[in-house]
């Protein structure tokens, strides 16, 4: 299989399983399980798709100095921008305001590996990234439901936006000198080194539903979230940063809109559905692009 196909397998893989989360991902919350618990069970189906990893490399990990760095690194940046968006963003802010704005995250990711990585495409390429970058935040459109009273929300916003860009620059970086099972193994550890800070900051004094609806649905849910992870690292080692980080951030809510739809009965906003027409439009240029 070439490369170009490679990437494109990977990335439309990631965009489905994150699809499919993101119209789900809200259940256990809304049953009565607390978000800080559901990061603590999102850490630990990143260990299915880690074992699988390692498998695939016959347990050769690597272990060098400058692989354990840079996988830490990935997987503190993203294992804490979940953190921040969780416990700082989401409880302090509007969500109408805070999912635009941390979904511009690619934005970071294009810049960097523009400079840093030298990374070109053509011009039906920067086409498809700049329609890809303006569908994101469309489709992140909530209806205002409250007036905002604080900004203490905004600084976990930027946190969230500019660790996650970061994470994905990174991610496409550490491609090159390392494998991508090594990368998603750290990436499963460190979210795991996390999760007593998000055990911490639970209020046990409230009550939580621990039946089906809460820790086991949750697990269900989630593990989509981390083998999306797992392909998506496979697919920054065969595509390119700027191309995927946009393509990705813009399919995925183009599929979880269309099961909601489906399911929920609920007609997507105008404001959303602009997104949706340009997403597929950016898609479609970008998917004929070589790696």
């Amino acid at each position: 299989m070439k490369n170009k196909q490679n990437w494109l397998l990977y990335a439309l893989i990631t965009t489905v399983f994150w699809g499919v989360w993101g119209a789900f991902s809200e259940i256990p919350k809304n049953e009565g399980f607390p978000g800080t618990l559901i990061y603590v069970v999102w850490s630990v189906t990143m260990i299915v798709p880690a074992i699988f990893a390692l498998a695939n490399i016959k347990w050769k990990l690597e272990t060098d100095k400058k692989s354990i760095f840079y996988g830490s690194l990935i997987g503190f940046l993203g294992a804490g921008g979940q953190l921040a968006l969780f416990i700082g963003a989401i409880e302090n802010g509007p969500a109408y305001l805070i999912f635009p704005i941390i979904s511009l995250s690619p934005v970071v990711t294009i810049i960097l590996s523009y400079l840093f990585l030298k990374e070109r495409t053509s011009r039906r390429g920067w086409i498809g990234v700049i329609i890809a970058v303006i569908a994101i935040p469309l489709l992140s459109y909530q209806d205002p439901s409250s007036p905002v009273t604080s900004l203490l929300w905004l600084p976990f916003a930027l946190m969230v936006l500019f660790a996650w860009g970061l994470q994905a620059y990174y991610m496409k970086h550490a491609n090159e000198f390392m494998k991508a099972e090594s990368i998603f193994f750290y990436m499963a550890l460190t979210g795991l080194i996390l999760a007593p800070i998000a055990l911490l900051m639970t209020d046990f004094s409230q009550p939580i539903n621990w039946g089906f609806e809460g820790p086991y649905l949750s697990f269900g849910i989630q593990i989509l979230n981390s083998i999306g992870a797992l392909t998506l690292v496979f697919a920054f080692r065969y595509g390119k940063a700027i191309i995927v980080s946009p393509m990705v951030n813009a399919v995925a809510p183009v599929v979880t809109v269309i099961i909601s739809l489906l399911i929920y009965m609920v007609v997507p906003h105008p404001v959303i559905i602009s997104g949706m027409v340009l997403a597929i439009i950016a898609i479609f240029l970008l998917s004929f692009e070589e790696a």
